[in-house]
């Protein structure tokens, strides 16, 4: 019996080179976008490996969890690394990188994370990528997150290495992700011999066996039903318009944050100002003694499809994530996840 996930036609080089150039599309970039055979984990740590070592100098910008994965990573390639923190209940500006540029010129990395889900912060790339640029450090960028929820602009905004992910904004699958990579990444890459190379983390692979190739012959089999889903997601966006589906996702954060403080209770946003908070997925803080798990099981308990989650390890008692991405980027959905938060505070 034919299966439609089973019995699939070989997906041709020149198919794979079609997804690759529709995502270069979405991402306005005229860089070599390579996507990678898995979740965004595999370019995000390929790029730094293959972009740092030792002898690099990095400034290391933490506003949530992936910020901090991105420094161990970073160190454990024998980087020098000066991490900028802030706490997670905002975002970092441009004025502290400069600062932070300013303090330790020898710096010629710098690692951003747009927007944290996690955290629900959000930062600004575009005033950040202008002072790298004038400092002349490599830009590397985990956008998993925001693309799809807020514009994604690596050409614009001098992004060397701009990681994406089709999970979260872009509502396609979790096996699948894509890295832009500008002429000067390549070139810090191709002169790192610490870079991996004959390895699935190697960004040089790809690009000596597919991208300086012509694309005609895959490196290896690829993820069929991923890319296809991919190939899915990215027709969607084009259909509906990538303005709009950023203005859907914006509009679910405005309208979650407006209720979740209309709700009373005790709930507010964990991101105190809502210019710093991510389009991607609204973070809220429980009032003291409400345990933010707790609420959520309850919520879910009621219904179990809505896209609630309570926040991760030491959050995981005081904050509530709605994460109205993708399909669930809809006020209708929102409204749904408020009314079941609602009823779960009154039998906290």
């Amino acid at each position: 019996m034919n299966h439609p996930f089973l019995d699939l036609a070989p997906l041709s080089a020149a198919h794979f080179a079609a997804i690759e150039d529709r995502v270069a599309r979405l991402l306005s970039t005229s860089q070599d976008v390579v996507i990678t055979q898995g979740e965004a984990l595999l370019p995000l740590e390929g790029a730094i490996r293959g972009a740092a070592g030792p002898g690099t100098t990095a400034l290391n910008v933490i506003t949530g969890p992936y910020g901090q994965t991105f420094g161990d990573w970073l160190r454990d390639c024998g980087a020098t690394v000066h991490d900028l923190a802030v706490p997670f209940h905002t975002a970092v500006t441009a004025a502290q990188v400069r600062e932070a540029l300013a303090e330790h010129p020898e710096i010629d990395f710098v690692s951003l994370v747009h927007a944290e889900a996690a955290t629900g912060n959000t930062n600004p790339v575009a005033q950040i990528g202008e002072a790298v640029r004038e400092h002349g450090a490599l830009f590397y960028l985990d956008a998993v997150a925001s693309i799809g929820a807020e514009p994604v602009l690596p050409d614009a905004w001098g992004v060397d290495l701009c990681v994406i992910g089709a999970q979260k904004a872009m509502g396609g699958p979790a096996g699948v992700s894509a890295v832009s990579v500008s002429e000067r990444a390549w070139a810090r890459m191709a002169a790192n011999p610490h870079a991996p190379r004959r390895s699935y983390l190697s960004l040089l692979d790809w690009k000596e066996r597919w991208v300086d190739a012509g694309r005609t012959v895959l490196p290896h089999a690829p993820a069929q039903l991923e890319m296809l889903a991919l190939e899915a997601c990215v027709e969607r966006i084009e259909a509906e318009g990538l303005e709009t589906v950023t203005a859907r996702h914006a509009s679910a954060a405005a309208a979650t944050r407006a209720g979740a403080l209309a709700l009373g209770g005790g709930l507010e946003p964990y991101v105190y100002e809502a210019s710093d908070a991510a389009p991607v997925a609204t973070t809220l803080r429980t009032p003291p003694g409400v345990d933010a798990a707790g609420v959520v099981g309850r919520a879910l308990a009621s219904d179990p499809t809505l896209p609630l989650a309570a926040g991760g390890g030491p959050l995981a008692s005081s904050m509530i994530r709605v994460n109205h991405y993708g399909a669930a980027a809809d006020e209708a959905v929102v409204d749904r996840c408020l009314a079941a938060l609602r009823t779960a505070l009154t039998t906290a």
